[in-house]
């Protein structure tokens, strides 16, 4: 009888730890995926603020020109 435990208690055991290896596996799989998910986003935000800076000098250059070109006008105006 004490040999048919042992070999339940066994069994049970290397059962429990399968079950506990696999879901921990499942477990890093889904955390990988997110973390790509997470590390795709990040690329993609890095190139929208890149694009945006690029943007900004670039309305600071015609800001820029439209002063100088309503400065010409006024000063024709002013002739």
């Amino acid at each position: 009888m004490k040999g048919l435990t042992d070999t339940r208690l066994f069994t049970a055991l290397v059962t429990v730890m399968l079950a506990e290896s696999i879901a921990a596996l499942v477990w890093a799989g889904g955390a990988a995926a997110r973390l790509h998910q997470l590390e795709t986003q990040v690329s993609q935000t890095r190139e929208l603020t890149e694009r945006t800076a690029r943007l900004e000098e670039q309305s600071k250059y015609i800001i820029t020109s439209l002063h100088r070109i309503e400065e010409k006008f006024d000063d024709e105006d002013d002739q």
